[in-house]
């Protein structure tokens, strides 16, 4: 048997939970109906894009290229910035039903490169502009045209001409059921230096402020142990 079929067979058999972390963090957690408290059913506007940075989620987190246990209690994911933004680059944009002309649609480019059944390697690449990112031009150019027309795509608005763009690459490992490496790894490939603020983050999904549960997590750092 391969390693991985070493944990596939313990996970089945109950011994090791190998699937306990995995990459069930959501990448866009807002305007969705789970999130919809409106009066009238109306979820992309109760909670867009814009409001997801400064509210709190109920029933779920997201994240970029981020990873959880199931249920979703510690998350960890990935914030840029590349110095032209208004704001962190910390969850996947897109527009809403009713911003674009063919419906809902995602405006960025990332990829699923990798991963085992358990989860024990997971490979994800993010492709993030150097320059500004163009959130209102996106979301303008696509209500003025009409079903007939084609969709204004990211790529259309020019921020990746001369391929003025970072690859990020996030890379998972688990040494064992909770022992998790991560190796995130930047490459511009545009055709000068460029400026990236990289923020690892790991963070506790609110489970204090709806009235059932009123006890706060922590989060601290331990004590190295013997030969660390």
């Amino acid at each position: 048997m391969t390693q991985e079929e070493v944990r596939l067979a313990e996970s089945g058999a109950r011994k090791r939970h190998w699937k306990r972390w995995g990459p069930y963090l959501s990448e866009r957690a807002w305007g969705t109906v789970r999130e919809d408290y409106s009066p009238d059913g109306t979820a992309w506007e109760y909670l867009p894009h814009d409001h997801a940075r400064s509210r709190a989620y109920r029933w779920n987190e997201d994240g970029l290229a981020g990873i959880s246990d199931r249920r979703q209690l510690i998350c960890f994911a990935l914030a840029l910035w590349n110095g032209h933004d208004p704001i962190l680059k910390e969850r996947l944009f897109g527009l809403t039903g009713n911003e674009g002309n063919h419906g809902e649609d995602v405006k960025e480019y990332y990829f699923y490169l990798d991963s085992t059944p358990t989860h024990s390697y997971m490979k994800y690449l993010y492709k993030y502009p150097q320059s500004e990112f163009p959130y209102a031009d996106l979301v303008q150019e696509n209500r003025r045209r009409d079903k007939t027309q084609p969709e204004y795509e990211l790529l259309d608005t020019g921020v990746f001409d001369q391929d003025r763009y970072f690859d990020v690459v996030v890379e998972y490992a688990k040494a064992s059921v909770e022992d998790l490496l991560v190796r995130i790894s930047v490459t511009n490939r545009g055709p000068e230096t460029a400026d990236l603020q990289l923020l690892p983050t790991a963070f506790f999904r609110n489970t204090w402020s709806w009235g059932s549960q009123d006890q706060r997590p922590e989060l601290r750092q331990a004590r190295p142990g013997p030969g660390r």
